[in-house]
């Protein structure tokens, strides 16, 4: 690292001060603001590094419209940093209408996922059956019992 505090390459035959292991789905979670994700995530080396890191991945914001500005001029950026935005907003709006879609036609059209009605419902018969078991258990028990003193 730099005084001015850029980062260069590190040479070719260092060791790693910290490994993060991510996966693709990982990826996809942070991509949401999944803060959750943070702690799936395999971390190998110095701990501490790994929480810096962590740390400036949730609270260091790139500012767009700052080093545009620089190149532009400040209309200019403060028009395409709220072109990005606005995309931004867009595309996250478009993903989550798709995902309701998926969500109703799986549950409503072609059933792969079942609803959370259906779920209560499958619960409620579940919790019926374990009851009447038990009630048809306890009866047998009576009768055996009843049947063996009978006996003697």
């Amino acid at each position: 690292m730099l005084e001015n505090g850029e980062v260069v390459p590190a040479a070719a035959d260092a060791v790693p001060a910290v490994t993060l292991k991510l996966t693709p789905g990982l990826m996809l979670r942070f991509a949401a603001r999944d803060e959750a994700a943070w702690k799936e995530v395999e971390v190998a080396g110095d701990t501490n590094f790994a929480a810096a890191i962590n740390h400036l991945a949730r609270n260091l914001r790139w500012d767009v419209e700052e080093d545009l500005s620089r190149v532009f001029g400040d209309i200019a950026a403060h028009r395409m940093a709220e072109t990005g935005r606005t995309f931004q907003r867009w595309g996250e709006q478009t993903a989550e209408n798709l995902g309701r879609s998926f969500a109703e036609y799986w549950t409503e059209e072609q059933p792969l996922i079942a609803s959370a009605r259906e779920v209560e419902e499958f619960n409620r018969a579940v919790d019926a059956l374990r009851d009447n078991v038990a009630r048809l258990e306890k009866r047998l028990e009576y009768l055996t019992t009843r049947n063996d003193t009978s006996k003697t």
